[in-house]
């Protein structure tokens, strides 16, 4: 006999679910753990659920920053998650050019010069982004995850774990900014003081109602430190070497504003007049680049370096008046 579609529908509805978390997951913040967990699950209805005490560490509510400890016992209520859709087809084109950026390849990492214009994972309307990439690039590695992050628009090195103790070593490292080192490249509007070495401001993170993620200087944000270090003054522009002593989200773009000299490009946070100038100029993208990257692994020190596009280096060379 059938079931009624009352006692279907109550068959079908999810149940609480407990995990209890073991090595694999030890030390990783939960919001990043319920992520991968829930897939088909919107990232902003599970900070939602973290908020309303619906999903649980050991019975106690908990923030989304929250590390999570081994024989830590996370309680998830009943939560309808979408099936998941079938994985986007990437074309050879684009394997192939990632494949070219790759720097560095081993057992356990892989870092790679990623272009400005590609979103380091999907959601918000995307359906890839480098992480969906690699995974399609490396079918035969059962785990690819990003040790770190980088905004769509910002082109360099960014580091891709092939084996979970490689992201747990790293992420450690860069929690207790000990083991990481990443410098960065900026074009900056204005002519950036030779004495000019740092930024020190606290950054608060706000979302409009747009879904947009806006980062302001503010007495009630985190400590943020950036170390700045004049490379080259040109007539009207400097660029500039950024070393993000903190890692907080947009740092070094808000940093640079703050300080009075936005990045070329940023269209978040320089002028529209800015803007308009250095898109006729041909500068179409935010020029913010990783350039070099120095980390220790298993004890070996490996130091890794990409340098500027040749687009914008030749751009730089051929429309600016170099004085420095």
């Amino acid at each position: 006999m059938l079931n009624s579609d009352s006692e279907q529908n109550t068959a079908d509805r999810p149940a609480v679910r407990y995990v209890t978390i073991d090595d694999n997951h030890a030390g990783q913040r939960i919001d990043n753990f319920l992520v991968t967990l829930l897939k088909g699950v919107p990232k902003g209805k599970l900070y939602n659920l973290l908020r309303k005490g619906e999903i649980r560490v050991n019975k106690k509510r908990t923030k989304p920053d929250y590390r999570l400890q081994n024989d830590d016992i996370v309680r998830i209520a009943p939560i309808m998650v979408a099936p998941e859709t079938e994985k986007p087809l990437l074309s050879d084109r684009l394997k192939s050019d990632i494949e070219a950026r790759i720097v560095y390849e081993g057992k356990g990492l892989i870092v790679i010069n990623k272009p400005s214009g590609l979103a380091v994972h999907g959601g918000s309307g995307l359906s890839f982004g480098l992480v969906e990439v690699i995974r399609q690039m490396r079918p035969q590695e059962k785990f690819i995850e990003l040790v770190h992050r980088l905004d769509r628009d910002t082109s360099g090195l960014i580091m891709v774990a092939k084996k979970r103790s490689v992201l747990k070593e790293l992420h450690t490292a860069l929690r207790e900014k000990e083991g990481v080192q990443k410098t960065y490249l900026a074009l900056v509007y204005g002519s950036w003081p030779k004495r000019k070495l740092q930024v020190n401001a606290p950054l608060l993170k706000n979302e409009l109602k747009s879904g947009e993620r806006v980062v302001k200087v503010h007495t009630d944000g985190k400590e943020s430190l950036t170390r700045f270090k004049l490379a080259r003054q040109f007539e009207g522009y400097s660029l500039v070497e950024c070393e993000p002593v903190t890692g907080r989200t947009h740092q070094i773009r808000v940093h640079a504003q703050y300080a009075g000299y936005p990045i070329v490009g940023d269209e978040k946070y320089a002028t529209a007049e800015s803007l308009k100038v250095t898109k006729a100029l041909g500068f179409k993208r935010l020029c913010l680049h990783a350039t070099r990257l120095d980390i220790m692994l298993k004890g070996e020190r490996m130091l890794f370096e990409a340098p500027l596009d040749k687009e914008w280096q030749d751009l730089m060379n051929q429309t600016l008046v170099s004085t420095y």
